[in-house]
C-alpha cells in the first residue's frame, strides 16, 4: 500500500483517495495517515455476517469515489456480489506465480514442491479466489536452504516494484487522460 501511494505523484494519472482496513490495528492505517491519505476501518468483527460487512465496505468505498480498488494485504475473501460491483476496477497482489498456489502458505508450498522459483502476481479480482486475469508477474528464485520467510522477504521486494508498475499501466490504459 505504501509503495502504491508513494508511486502516485508527479505525472502519475492516479492519486490515493482512501486506505481502508478490516483491522483497526493494521499498520498501514497509520502510515496512510502520515502520508495525508484518508483512512477508514470497517472491522469485520462488528458485523453479523459477511454480507453486512461487505455492504458497509461498499458504502465506505463509494463515499471516497475511487476509480480503482487495489487490494494489498487485505486477507478477506470477498463474496461474488461485492466483487461484481467493482468488476474490472479491482486489482490484487498475490505472493505466487498464479495460477500456482492460490490461497495461503504460498512460499512453503513452492519450496515443498521443489520449485526453482516463486514469485508474485498482480491480477484482476474476479469472484473466484486468486483466479482473475494476470496483469503482471515477477519470478523470484528459490535458493538452496531457503525457508518460507527467506523467500517471502525476497518476494516482498519484488511486490514493491511490480504492483506500482502494473497499477500505473492499468490506470493509463483504462482511464486515458
Amino acid at each position: 500500500m505504501v509503495r502504491l501511494a508513494e508511486s502516485m505523484t508527479g505525472d502519475h494519472p492516479a492519486r490515493p483517495v482512501l486506505v481502508v482496513s478490516n483491522r483497526p490495528d493494521a499498520g498501514g492505517l497509520l502510515k496512510a495517515r502520515d502520508m495525508g491519505i484518508e483512512t477508514a476501518v470497517v472491522d469485520h468483527k462488528d458485523f453479523a455476517d459477511r454480507d453486512a460487512f461487505e455492504a458497509r465496505l461498499h458504502e465506505v468505498l463509494m463515499g471516497a469515489k475511487p476509480d480503482v480498488v487495489c487490494l494489498a494485504g487485505f486477507m478477506r475473501v470477498l463474496n461474488p456480489g461485492f466483487v461484481q460491483k467493482w468488476q474490472g476496477r479491482m486489482l490484487n497482489i498475490h505472493p505466487s506465480l498464479l495460477p500456482k498456489y492460490k490461497g495461503l502458505h504460498t512460499h512453503q508450498r513452492a519450496i515443498d514442491a521443489g520449485d526453482s522459483c516463486g514469485g508474485v502476481t498482480v491480477h484482476m479480482v474476479t469472484p473466484a479466489l486468486d483466479d482473475g486475469p494476470i496483469l503482471g508477474q515477477t519470478r523470484v528464485p528459490i535458493l538452496d536452504g531457503d525457508s518460507a520467510d527467506d523467500l517471502a522477504s525476497r518476494v516482498l521486494k519484488a511486490e514493491h516494484a511490480l504492483y506500482p508498475a502494473v497499477f500505473r499501466r492499468f490506470v493509463e490504459n483504462s482511464f486515458p487522460a
